[in-house]
């Protein structure tokens, strides 16, 4: 992300709710490390992490270097080496509160730190468990801390999930929007942080070619998947009342579907943009009850291996019921109902503990319209995929069939594409870079709005709802991708999945 031209955000006081959790410590934190090396970050910035757990500042900033000095030897966005030099100017930043999120003195203590500041500008950050996000929010407006009319912006960042189903999605809509207008809220999902997810609007509305053939005229169908090499690992207790569909479909998916699937925006300004993204996710087929089922695949991995590491199952994961029947991997079949992609089907696939780690959208091709090689093998060639690869290698390719030198008319399927590693200088990143910064600016572009939100729901619903009321959750060992019910979802399709990886 670095850039002499970028300017560094406006000053700001940062509070980051949930201080001692994960979120902050993996992600957030790295993420400001990078922003500070890469001196986006204004002086004048402060971050104060807000936590139950009574802890000093200097130990807050302690903990938090110990953690940085661990991922030395790798993680999502590390440095090599850590610079101590960058490290030390963002630890004079940090502050610490301690205070529980439903004790009113919690937001008197926030308000004074915000008095204090020349500018008044403050972002408060919900890095806590869902279940505190409408109590935060209602407290932050009671104590005036969102009211911006005395100068000074005020806004409030929301991690997912965002709601469990359309009616708590709503409800939590509601609660916000209460204290709060839609332009202070920031929705904010990692995925669209990522270069590679921001490439496809450019890829697409920049280059003449691809709009031409982008359409139900030239496109058979879209394959969405986030496959995961890793079990749930020590989130069991949040995992098993979660499911992989409601942990990654209405929001990371969905989102990757709308940057495939929308309009192109009347300007590349964040309402026209999130107005095409709200459009095209209200644009999916409801179905009924009996063709969500029809349309929808759960499974759940059991005992397997890795390579030569045996692999545990599902239920055999801390804190996950011995009897569980929450899905680790889903695929269903979306149809969206618009003049470009009515025809189309958009499958999507995620699960845990699958073959390999990737995240990737496969655009399948119809099949040119004649055979001129009747005589020859290549009667019937392999039809021809976009892909677009989110995570790990980062990039663009397409495949296409060409003669394998030689004699005899035999084809051969050959890729064209990059690796963003190969044509850019990549800094380190966690994706929360971009979405930090912007926050930080004020633009909205890459944050989701309620309507997004909600039609995300909407579509999600008569799926939840089908398999309240029946339904099998097939097995599938670790390791492999995902249960054979998923390949023949495609398969009376006549379709078949794009191999991974």
């Amino acid at each position: 992300m670095k850039n002499n031209s970028i300017p560094a955000a406006p000053p700001c006081t940062l509070f980051l709710f949930g201080a001692n959790g994960d979120l902050v410590k993996r992600l957030l934190m790295p993420a400001l490390y990078n922003l500070s090396r890469d001196g986006l970050l204004d002086r004048n910035l402060r971050i104060i992490g807000v936590d139950h757990n009574a802890a000093s500042a200097q130990a807050f900033a302690d903990r938090l270097h110990a953690f940085m000095r661990q991922r030395e030897q790798g993680g999502e966005g590390a440095d090599r080496q850590l610079d101590d030099k960058v490290w030390a100017r963002l630890a004079k930043r940090l502050d610490y509160l301690t205070g529980d999120f439903l004790d009113p003195a919690t937001y008197a203590a926030i308000a004074a730190r915000v008095s204090k500041t020349s500018h008044g500008n403050a972002i408060f950050y919900l890095a806590t468990a869902p279940r505190f996000f409408p109590e935060v929010a209602r407290r932050l407006g009671e104590a005036g801390l969102l009211d911006e009319s005395q100068g000074g912006f005020r806004r409030l960042v929301v991690e997912k999930p965002f709601g469990t189903d359309l009616a708590s999605a709503e409800a939590l809509n509601a609660c916000l929007l209460k204290v709060m207008s839609e332009r202070q809220i920031y929705r904010i999902d990692h995925y669209l942080g990522k270069e590679t997810v921001q490439n496809i609007l450019v890829s697409r509305f920049s280059n003449g070619l691809f709009e031409s053939f982008w359409n139900n005229h030239y496109i058979d169908h879209v394959q969405i998947t986030a496959a995961e090499t890793v079990g749930v690992e020590t989130r069991g207790g949040f995992y098993d009342g979660t499911g992989a569909l409601r942990d990654m479909v209405p929001n990371h998916l969905f989102q990757l579907l709308a940057m495939v699937a929308m309009e192109p925006p009347a300007a590349f300004a964040a309402d026209a943009v999130r107005s095409e993204k709200a459009k095209v996710i209200g644009a999916i087929r409801p179905w009924s009850t009996k063709m969500a089922l029809k349309n929808s695949v759960r499974g759940q991995y059991v005992a397997g291996k890795q390579g030569r590491k045996r692999l545990a199952g599902y239920r055999q994961e801390p804190n996950v019921a011995a009897d569980s029947q929450t899905e680790t991997y889903v695929a269903l079949k979306v149809m969206i109902d618009n003049w470009r992609w009515v025809g189309v089907p958009f499958y999507l696939r995620t699960g845990k503990r699958m073959s390999v780690r990737d995240t990737e959208i496969a655009i399948c091709f119809k099949p040119a319209p004649y055979a001129q090689f009747r005589e020859s093998e290549a009667e019937r060639p392999k039809p021809n995929y976009l892909k677009i690869q989110i995570q790990p290698n980062e990039g663009m390719w397409f495949d296409l069939q060409a003669k394998r030198p030689g004699p005899e008319l035999v084809m051969e399927n050959v890729e064209l594409g990059f690796a963003y590693k190969d044509f850019f200088q990549m800094t380190p990143a966690t994706g929360y870079e971009t979405l930090i910064y912007d926050c930080l600016t004020g633009d909205q572009t890459l944050f989701q709005r309620a309507d997004n939100i909600e039609n995300g729901w909407r579509a999600v619903q008569p799926f939840l709802d089908a398999w309240a009321c029946g339904g099998e959750v097939h097995e599938y060992p670790a390791g492999k991708d995902g249960p054979q019910a998923g390949d023949e979802l495609l398969a009376r399709d006549k379709r078949e999945w794009h191999s991974l990886g």
